[in-house]
């Protein structure tokens, strides 16, 4: 009886091995109905492309019939991809912008080809489709050529390396943190939806399949399911959505984000933790998975500041680090003439940038820079550094800042021999030396992270905008008004995305550009003459193209753009309410910026003025030294704090 009992017991476990097949692990078996449920969306998909495009090719002539059936069936493709949308962008992204992608040509870098040069990449898809079509009298192969990268692009999400990622919960928990990120960020915007009278249309049909989502996924994975709280909330931004206005002019993408998408986030970060979620993925390298709040200061990393430090844990060593930062930032010995520091450009006072002159003063009185001063503060949020994002990271920003002959001209080995013959620097670093374990001496790159660990950590101060939306506080009626507008009428939101406000979109690993058509003067008789990006990877896209900087704090930190040609807020309106530089009259033939009048009146640009200044931060002004470190040449200790001009 026993060996029978023995055998009853055992043969499910030896059955495979008589079969030839491999036991399936839990996860994995319930993922396959749940892999199903992702491959019948594409095919949904697949479905409306080929009508699409039969219904194109059905044409007879060259020039297309304007009986807008060809637009119908476009709107019933896009909201088909809208319904998938949320596997498609995080699989495999850069295949998903051949099926909806929104620029004709992108030279974007990821962070993952950060050190690679950018390669034109040709975009294709519904959104360029859709453009074409509104500009009139549509060419039938133009129509074809924009969609057939759409159908490859496709084909490549039915393979089965993209279908098993879905044979796991982990992926779907971190599919579902990008898609409330491009909630906040994207998706009401218009950023790739160019009819704007189909962004709220599109935003139900993804809400409405996303709870098909959620419920398939819980049936597939009972272990790991999406809990009723947030179910139950993400019914109530359903309802919110339904229930709302039928024009996105009026949206409510405040009240959107601050009572919907931003709770679902911190229900989606914790049950992610509950289950210990990992990834994989390229997607997720920026993303920080211990962030609660989309409006958190570290819930992405573009910069480490630490640099070689990073491996030093010690508070006590982390205080040395910044003291030894904040010395050298005032301290005029890194420059070649010992009259200029970091400080004399990126003024505390003036939150790091000068809000005095349109660009500050060359080296040794020569005349002037030929760009304006960005602010530090926030800076760690970019992927790419200065105006033309030449820098990847801020060890080498600050590094060419300091031997740029125009700026503080100083020689790597002088100035080390100089910082060294301070005590004060060379019992620091020596101190810190064990802990940076890829150097055997003090070297100029302990000199530089010592540098960036300071600068870094001015980029966590928050605004009474972000403790708005984590409910801790209220902004005025008319900086909501302007935050809907900025997202909406005024078209800002979709270069400056929430939640940084810079260039950089979820899943930020890219800093984004634009051709303005900025002026040279206010007079608008020429474009500024700077070639931008293009300085060092020319292309048509990239002449006059300037990396996106933030909108936090730009009340406080005048002039703008990369010229400082604009005084103030209220110059800088004109010339976006105007359509930037072709707007103004000024020939700009790679404009990214559309040229139209965006037709806000007085009363509107006043209200999105009181958004931008409910972005100002908390930023607590360091004081200057009153002394700096005595050095052992006697030559040097004339130095000035702060330096002389």
């Amino acid at each position: 009886m026993r060996k029978v009992l023995f055998w009853i017991a055992i043969l499910p476990l030896l059955m495979p091995l008589f079969s030839g097949i491999n036991p399936i692990p839990v996860k994995e078996k319930n993922g396959k109905a749940f892999a199903e449920f992702y491959m019948m969306g594409i095919d949904r998909l697949q479905i409306e492309l080929s009508r699409l495009d039969s219904l194109i090719r059905a044409e007879k002539d060259k020039e297309m019939s304007d009986d807008g059936s060809i637009q119908s069936q476009l709107q019933n493709t896009r909201l088909r991809l809208k319904e998938v949308d949320f596997f498609l962008r995080y699989a495999e992204p850069l295949l998903h912008k051949k099926i909806n992608g929104p620029l004709p040509v992108e030279w974007e870098t990821e962070v993952f080809e950060k050190y690679e040069k950018p390669y034109r990449r040709v975009g294709a898809g519904l959104a360029l489709l859709t453009e074409y079509l509104e500009e009139g009298n549509p060419k039938k192969d133009s129509l074809l050529a924009l969609l057939h990268p759409s159908h490859l692009a496709l084909n490549g999400f039915l393979a089965d390396s993209i279908k098993e990622i879905w044979l796991k919960p982990d992926p779907f928990f971190l599919a579902n943190r990008l898609f409330l990120l491009n909630l906040a960020s994207i998706y009401t915007t218009g950023f790739d939806c160019p009819d704007r009278n189909q962004i709220l249309p599109e935003l139900k049909a993804m809400l409405s399949s996303m709870m098909e989502s959620y419920q398939s996924f819980n049936d597939a994975f009972p272990a790991q399911p999406f809990s009723k709280e947030y179910l139950d909330s993400f019914r109530k931004m359903q309802y919110f959505v339904k229930n709302g206005p039928d024009e996105i002019e009026s949206f409510d993408h405040y009240a959107f984000i601050k009572y919907h998408v931003n709770p679902l986030y911190a229900i989606n970060q914790k049950l992610s933790s509950a289950y210990q979620i990992k990834t994989a993925s390229m997607v997720d390298y920026s993303l920080n998975p211990g962030s609660k709040s989309i409006f958190d200061k570290d819930l992405f990393y573009a910069q480490d500041p630490k640099g070689i430090y990073n491996r030093v844990a010690d508070p006590k060593l982390i205080r040395l680090i910044d003291t030894v930062g904040e010395l050298l930032f005032f301290d005029p010995i890194l420059s070649g003439n010992n009259e200029r520091s970091c400080a004399s450009c990126h003024n505390p006072k003036a939150f790091f940038t000068d809000t005095i002159h349109a660009t500050a003063e060359a080296f040794n009185h020569s005349g002037r820079l030929s760009r304006n001063t960005p602010s530090l503060l926030n800076v760690v949020h970019n992927q790419l550094l200065m105006h033309d994002g030449r820098f990847y990271t801020l060890q080498h920003q600050v590094k060419d800042v300091i031997q740029n002959e125009k700026e503080m001209a100083g020689k790597e080995k002088d100035l080390l021999n100089k910082v060294l013959s301070c005590n004060t620097y060379k019992k620091a670093f020596e101190k810190l030396l064990p802990y940076t374990y890829t150097e055997t001496e003090v070297s100029f790159q302990h000199v530089i992270s010592a540098l960036t660990h300071y600068v870094g950590q001015f980029s966590y101060y928050k605004s009474p905008f972000d403790h708005a939306m984590e409910g801790k506080l209220d902004i005025s009626p008319e900086a909501k008004n302007g935050f809907n507008l900025f997202m909406g009428k005024a078209n800002c939101g979709t270069c400056h995305f929430v939640p940084q406000f810079n260039g950089v979109k979820p899943p930020f690993t890219n800093s984004e550009f634009e051709v303005l058509g900025t002026p040279e003067n206010t007079d608008y008789k020429s474009i500024s003459p700077d070639s931008g990006r293009a300085k060092f990877f020319d292309a048509h896209e990239t002449r006059h193209a300037f990396r996106t900087g933030t909108v936090r704090n730009s009340s406080r930190t005048f002039p703008y753009m990369h010229n400082g040609v604009f005084k103030n807020m209220e110059e800088l309106m004109d010339f976006y309410n105007a359509g930037g530089g072709l707007g103004k009259g000024l020939s700009v033939s790679n404009q990214t910026l559309p040229g139209d009048s965006l037709r806000l009146s007085k009363s509107e640009i006043n209200q999105l003025i009181a958004f931008m200044k409910s972005l100002n931060e908390d930023f607590k002004t360091p004081k200057l030294p009153k002394s700096l470190p005595v050095s052992s040449n006697s030559s040097l200790n004339n130095r000035k704090p702060g330096g002389l001009y």
